[in-house]
């Protein structure tokens, strides 16, 4: 071999050398910026919270409009990212754009798994729970204070005459079929998905407590929901509520009015807008309006509230009796005074209405 070819050979082992340790390093550079940073969670802006195993999880929102430039310095600011430079990197190589909405950020977590959890879209999910007895302006309220939509769509959505059509519910609203319940959605959520989910999980959730719910027309569902509604605003302790319903059946069968506290409330609160009354007077009963169930006989024109699981078997097995009346007689417990009499009735003491 020739003092030449030697020399060419060393050159070559040389830059292979070179380049090698060059791409080591790199790696290593790379390496190190993408591990995640010492943990500090003092800044005043973050939300923290706590997985099971005691982790903490960082509540990051990406803002509407905002560039992946801004975000990287935020990261980098919060000390969630070692440098914003390299997350510039990551941006300039994945084309996929980050999305706006809320994060949850399990730490500690590399540079890459953060850039792939925010363009993924995979959004910190919002608990809200709705209660039984609920009404539309009421749940849309939970909605806006949990930041998922404003309590105006909401309302709008419930409204919408081409959803309630589409469910086949025979009323200008979705109110009584919206199901109360827990559930999860991102924030910054389409109302009109929110109104679709809860109505999806209505009539599941009513298959679930009679398979026989799913022959009924729909004007058969809905005098079984308006009649719900109003059993889920009377009702305290669950083992009444099949009782109540009874004595709504007889009120019905004989053509009594069905003279409930929570029809009347229902029109203060929800038609004029008024706050929730401690009791009922003579005058609020006499108050001129189609859902007044103490002036007009039969079942009002729509549900009153949303009625849960216990309001609705109520009334798909009410419980016979010879009452006609019933009244509230301690406020604490929630027990009513069931009586056959008008009399035994008014001797019951004062109109209590369900908060």
């Amino acid at each position: 071999m020739t003092l030449i070819v030697k020399r060419i050979i060393g050159i070559i082992a040389a830059l292979l050398g070179f380049i090698i340790f060059i791409c080591l390093a790199a790696v290593g550079i790379l390496v190190y910026f993408n591990s995640p940073p010492v943990i500090n969670l003092e800044h005043e802006e973050l939300i923290i919270e706590y997985d099971d195993s005691s982790q903490p999880v960082v509540i990051f929102d990406v803002r509407k409009g905002e560039s992946a430039r801004s975000v990287g310095y935020r990261l980098a600011q919060y000390k969630l990212i070692r440098t914003r430079y390299f997350w510039q990197l990551l941006c300039r190589y994945d084309k996929e754009p980050i999305k706006s909405g809320s994060y949850r950020i399990e730490l500690p977590a590399s540079q890459i798994a953060i850039h792939r959890l925010l363009v993924s879209g995979r959004q910190q999910l919002l608990r809200v729970t709705i209660p039984e007895g609920f009404t539309i302006t009421k749940a849309a309220k939970i909605f806006e204070e949990s930041g998922i939509c404003s309590a105006e769509s909401f309302i709008a959505a419930a409204s919408n005459k081409e959803i309630a059509e589409r469910y086949r519910i025979p009323g200008d609203t979705l109110e009584g079929y919206l199901f109360p319940d827990t559930y999860l959605f991102p924030a910054d959520f389409p109302a009109e998905r929110v109104v679709l989910v809860m109505a999806d999980t209505f009539f599941s959730r009513i298959k679930e407590i009679d398979e026989n719910i799913s022959v009924m027309t729909p004007g058969e569902l809905n005098d079984l929901i308006i009649l719900a509604s109003i059993v889920e605003r009377e009702y305290r302790v669950d083992e009444e509520a099949a009782l109540m319903a009874g004595v709504f059946f007889n009120r019905l069968e004989i053509g009594m009015a069905l003279q409930s506290c929570a029809t009347v409330e229902y029109i203060i609160t929800e038609i004029q807008g008024l706050p929730h009354p401690e009791y009922l007077t003579i005058r609020d009963t006499e108050i001129r309006n189609p859902y007044n169930t103490y002036i007009r006989p039969g079942l009002p024109p729509g549900p009153i509230s949303s009625p849960g699981a216990v309001a609705i078997n109520a009334v798909l097995n009410p419980k016979k009796s010879n009452f006609l009346y019933f009244r509230l007689i301690n406020q604490a417990s929630g027990e009513h005074y069931f009586s056959t009499t008008l009399d035994e009735h008014i001797r019951a003491g004062r109109l209590y209405v369900k908060r």
